[in-house]
Formats: structure tokens, C-alpha cells, sequence
């Protein structure tokens, strides 16, 4: 087992990272870093610039985009976007979509849609969770009935992650009520959120920001071309596409940029008049997130030697990186808070203008970062997974 990069590697690395340095608008690097606020446009912008460096989809097959890189490359690529405080690109389009539209669309839809994810000219949006159909997707109640050369779609989705940003939005919609089995009846439709009928309502959230949204759908006219694979087989299509969601959730990048930021506060905050970095009880906890963190990156490492050699797909097994990684994100942001102190209070930057806005904001990245144990399946159901999967329980 080898757990290091070749030489190779580590030049490839060198050029991602002064790319990034060179090439990395500072406002969005900003945003990125003091846990600011990243609109429609920052999103787009950098999509376009990494798109005409051609590294907007570096795992496309290469005939769509794609880099042609190996696995490694694509590690070490998206590590060093978290590194170097760049906004990855929101999954729902480049990770997400296309990857349902590469396995399972028509040459049609490929060369209609696939193109423009590319080149960041569509921003797409996720829609699968309903009021009643959450952890429970198979509960999902959203109608769609065939008339015609088009379907007409009627219900809610909720949760919708930026899809106040959405120009399309992907959805999981019931076309047979009356199938027997809740996971059959179901299709995966592409719906233009220009059309007609379609509301979208802003969900506030418990720090303040609007990131998730009601969707709302009301005799809404789809047509026929945009179902993807055929009708009734959506619950395969969704299976497929939640299995591109977990590598990557290990972050060990950003991660490791959000250690040092917590190391660089803790050396200028002072208890008892001596920085809190020398206090022997936050040391230790600090030292503990630090020996996961490392740990947490040989896992990953293991796991990209195992797929170089076998050039298989993970297993069952890589929701560890899942759980650990996530767990590890929240113990930072649970750190920030104990040196932040009552300064974390959000707004008093903006109400008292004599605290740094950075610290004002930990609270609400506190609050954010509790969902990331939840997305892309709880580690609780991670668990499970390894357990039966890997462990055989």
C-alpha cells in the first residue's frame, strides 16, 4: 500500500495550487474564508474561469469536458480547491445532473443540457425532498400527469438548496399513483424554473441566511423530452445519483485551512493573560481534532491507492470519510466558538462596530455546519451502512 504521492503527483499539485493562486478573484476568496455570503454571481464567475481553464468537470469523460485526470489527480484537485479557500461548485448541475444525464439521457438531452453545465450558462437545483417525503423519499406526493406531448406537474418540494438561484431544477415526481410499490410509479423529470406556475418561497434559517427554499408547483407544463430514462423508472435514476455524493465529503482541504484559522484566533486570544493556545484543556481538544484530521487523510489515501489499483469504485466503506469528515468539520466550528466567545454573537459586528465581522459570522456557520451530518445520508444511516455492507452485521 503506498500513502504517498509520486513526484508526478506532487507536480501536478504544485500547478493546481499556483493556478489557483494566480487565477482566484480575492473578493470570492474572501467571502469563502470569513464564512461570507456567496451570491448567484460569485458562483457563476468562478464556474466560467475554471471552465475556461477547462477544469469545470474534471471527472466528465473527456469527449463531454473532462480532464482525463485519474483519481488521484481529481483528489489532489478537489483538496486544493478547499485549501486555498476557492467555493467549490454547487453539485447539482456538474456532480449531480450530469452525472444522471451521462448514464441515463438521450443523445438529445446530453447535447442540449451537458454543454451548458460546462460552461456554467445554467444553474440547477435539486428537487426531491417534500413536506412528507424527506428521509422517506418514496413518500413523495408531487404529481405529474401525461397530456399529450407534455406533463403537467402539481405539488411542493422543500429544502430546495439555492433554488432561488435555480434556472432549471431536477425533480423526483409521482407519474403512477397507483403503483403497488411506493419506489415504482416514480420519474425523474428536468423542469425549467422559467415556467409558468412554478413559486419559489425563501425558507430563513436559524442563522439567519437564505440558502433553502419552498418550491411550489401549479399545473406547471413539462415536456414529454425532458423525462429522463423512462417513465415510472425514476427510483433507479435516484439511486444512481446518490452514490456520487459521498467521497467527496470528506473535505480534507478545507479542513485543514479551517485548523490553521482556528490555530492563528486561538494564538491571539488571550485567557488569564496568556493566549488560550497555551490553556493545557483546549490544547487537548485542539490536538485531538488534529490526529483525526491527519487520520482522516491517510483514510482517504488508502482508499484512492485501493481504487488506483483496482480502478474500481469505492465500496460501502468510504462512508467513513463521510462520517468522520463531517464530525471533524463541526468540531472546528465548535472550537471557533469557545475562542470566539460572546464576540460570536451574530450581528454585533454590524450593531456595535467593534468587533471583527469575522468572529460575528461563527455563530451562524455554527448553526449551518449542524447539517452537515445529515447530508448525503445521516451518519447514522452511514453506520448502518458499513455495518451490513462491510462488516456484515
Amino acid at each position: 500500500m503506498d500513502l504517498n504521492y509520486s513526484s508526478e503527483e506532487l507536480a501536478f499539485r504544485d500547478d493546481v495550487r499556483a493556478w489557483l493562486k494566480g487565477n482566484l478573484p480575492d473578493d470570492i476568496r474572501e467571502k469563502v474564508v470569513g464564512y461570507g455570503h456567496l451570491s448567484k454571481d460569485d458562483y457563476m464567475r468562478w464556474h466560467r474561469i475554471l471552465a475556461a481553464k477547462g477544469w469545470s468537470v474534471p471527472h466528465w469523460p473527456v469527449e463531454w469536458g473532462g480532464t482525463g485526470w485519474d483519481v488521484t489527480q481529481r483528489y489532489i484537485f478537489d483538496e486544493e480547491i478547499g485549501l486555498a479557500g476557492a467555493p467549490r461548485l454547487p453539485a447539482f448541475g456538474p456532480n449531480m445532473c450530469a452525472s444522471v444525464l451521462l448514464r441515463f439521457g438521450s443523445d438529445e438531452q446530453k447535447n442540449k443540457y451537458l454543454p451548458r453545465i460546462r460552461d456554467g450558462i445554467d444553474f440547477w437545483a435539486q428537487g426531491y425532498s417534500e413536506p412528507g417525503a424527506g428521509s422517506d423519499l418514496a413518500s413523495l406526493k408531487t404529481k405529474a400527469e401525461r397530456q399529450g406531448d407534455h406533463y403537467v406537474v402539481n405539488g411542493q418540494k422543500i429544502w430546495t438548496t439555492l433554488g432561488h438561484y435555480g434556472d432549471w431544477i431536477f425533480c423526483l415526481v409521482r407519474t403512477d399513483p397507483h403503483a403497488k410499490v411506493r419506489q415504482e410509479g416514480i420519474s425523474f423529470l428536468l423542469i425549467d424554473m422559467k415556467t409558468p406556475g412554478i413559486t419559489v418561497r425563501p425558507l430563513i434559517l436559524m442563522d439567519g441566511g437564505h440558502e433553502v427554499n419552498e418550491v411550489f408547483f401549479e399545473d406547471v407544463k413539462v415536456p414529454v423530452e425532458n423525462l429522463v430514462f423512462e417513465e415510472n423508472k425514476g427510483w433507479t435514476v435516484a439511486k444512481y445519483l446518490l452514490g456520487h455524493e459521498r467521497m467527496g465529503s470528506a473535505s480534507v482541504g478545507m479542513s485543514r485551512r479551517e485548523l490553521a484559522s482556528l490555530r492563528k484566533l486561538a494564538g491571539n486570544t488571550l485567557k488569564n493573560g496568556k493566549p488560550l493556545l497555551q490553556d493545557p484543556r483546549f490544547r487537548d481538544r485542539l490536538t485531538r481534532v488534529e490526529v483525526e484530521l491527519a487520520a482522516l487523510e491517510l483514510t482517504a489515501m488508502r482508499f484512492l491507492d485501493r481504487m488506483r489499483r483496482s480502478g474500481n469504485p469505492p465500496g460501502a466503506d468510504v462512508s467513513m470519510l463521510k462520517i468522520k469528515g463531517t464530525e471533524i468539520q463541526q468540531a472546528l466550528t465548535e472550537l471557533m466558538m469557545q475562542v470566539a466567545g460572546p464576540e460570536a454573537q451574530p450581528f454585533r459586528a454590524v450593531e456595535g462596530g467593534s468587533v471583527d465581522p469575522l468572529l460575528s459570522r461563527l455563530t451562524p456557520r455554527y448553526a449551518n455546519l449542524r447539517k452537515a451530518s445529515i447530508y448525503a445520508g445521516s451518519n447514522e444511516i452511514q453506520r448502518n451502512i458499513i455495518a451490513k455492507a462491510t462488516l456484515g452485521l
